[in-house]
């Protein structure tokens, strides 16, 4: 017996290590300044009371402002994402219907469908001046709306003059409509802090950076039983932090809150509650870590779609805006690029700061 032990030791001590390359290295030398990216983590405005007062968000914009991003990147479906998931509509168990707008009033105006309108708005972006006429921006913002990017349709709105935001140049009055809803009364942290702070900065659009193509393996993944387990893994580990962020909604504090939601602390406790939890989820088909393989799958196509964003622009600033429970995933891929600084939220959020 001793002898047997002995040569599994020594077998151990054999066997070689992982050979692995030092990415880290590789990304310490490079000509210019590193990206730098935000990741906010945010709460869901649209879960929000509807008469809640969201001028309180605007401690929050004015630090995020300071920031001064070149780029803000939001949770939504691209135009191109949301053509991918109506010609497959099959596959994704309806995502579509849950997280893209119908456009068919878009189209009607433009007489283009969405992806003829994606090429369409490349090519205006491609050309775009840099003192856009306000003819210009309405034909764009329609071109948006067609091809499903109604957050940066609203950001070219709101850099018009009240005067000039009326219906021509592809804008007809029910795309006027449309976008005057959006700026009143979306109550989506999309348009709310990205289209707002990108307009308040002068930036052309936003960046639709969610990706609903993993949902196939919620679809693939057994339905009733699928969802029956996750839910009962929901229920045994609710989300720890409902009082306290009712606690900052009741005061009006909003950017408490948002310094709250983007602690460590907070996002280590939230994750472990739902994603840990689920990661010892006991059914033999382990359907809790099937819900975890969607949910990193999911993460890993935001982040490539955000380094996509930003491809081409190496060394600007970067603002993403996203549900809380996406932030530390992303922070923890971004990291791992070669020319990339995660930035401190925190700092940006703090008192004082401006």
């Amino acid at each position: 017996m001793l002898s047997a032990l002995l040569g599994l030791c020594l077998a151990a001590q054999a066997a070689p290590a992982l050979a692995q390359v030092d990415l880290a290295a590789i990304g310490r030398d490079f000509t210019g300044p590193r990206t730098q990216v935000a990741v906010l983590g945010s709460t869901h405005l649209s879960a929000l009371p509807k008469d809640y007062d969201l001028q309180a968000l605007e401690p929050l914009l004015e630090r995020l402002a300071a920031f001064k991003p070149d780029l803000i990147a939001i949770e939504a479906v691209s135009g191109e994402g949301c053509d991918h998931l109506v010609r497959y509509h099959e596959l994704f168990d309806g995502a579509a219907e849950s997280y893209c707008a119908d456009t068919d009033a878009a189209r009607q105006a433009t007489g283009l469908d969405v992806r003829a309108a994606v090429v369409a708005v490349r090519q205006r972006y491609a050309q775009w001046p840099a003192q856009p006429a306000p003819a210009q921006r309405r034909a764009i913002a329609a071109l948006l709306l067609a091809a499903n990017e109604r957050a940066s349709a609203l950001a070219q709105w709101l850099q018009l003059a009240p005067a000039e935001r009326r219906a021509g140049d592809g804008l007809d009055p029910a795309l006027v409509a449309q976008l005057e809803r959006l700026a009143s009364g979306g109550r989506n942290e999309n348009y709310r802090i990205g289209a707002v702070l990108a307009a308040r900065l002068g930036l052309q659009r936003v960046y639709a950076v969610d990706d609903h193509s993993a949902d196939r393996v919620v679809a693939d993944a057994g339905g009733k039983p699928y969802e029956a387990a996750v839910q009962v893994v929901w229920a045994a580990n609710p989300y720890p932090f409902g009082e306290r962020e009712k606690a900052y909604l009741d005061r009006g504090d909003l950017l408490g809150l948002y310094r709250f939601l983007n602690l460590p602390q907070t996002q280590q406790a939230a994750i472990a509650a739902d994603f840990g939890a689920n990661l010892r989820e006991p059914s033999p088909a382990r359907y809790g870590r099937q819900y975890v393989a969607w949910w990193e799958a999911r993460n890993l196509r935001m982040a490539a779609n955000l380094r996509e964003a930003f491809g081409n622009r190496p060394g600007i600033r970067v603002l993403d805006i996203v549900g809380a429970s996406h932030k530390p995933y992303l922070d923890a891929y971004l990291g791992q690029m070669h020319d990339v600084e995660v930035v401190d939220v925190q700092a940006l959020l703090a008192p004082g700061t401006r």
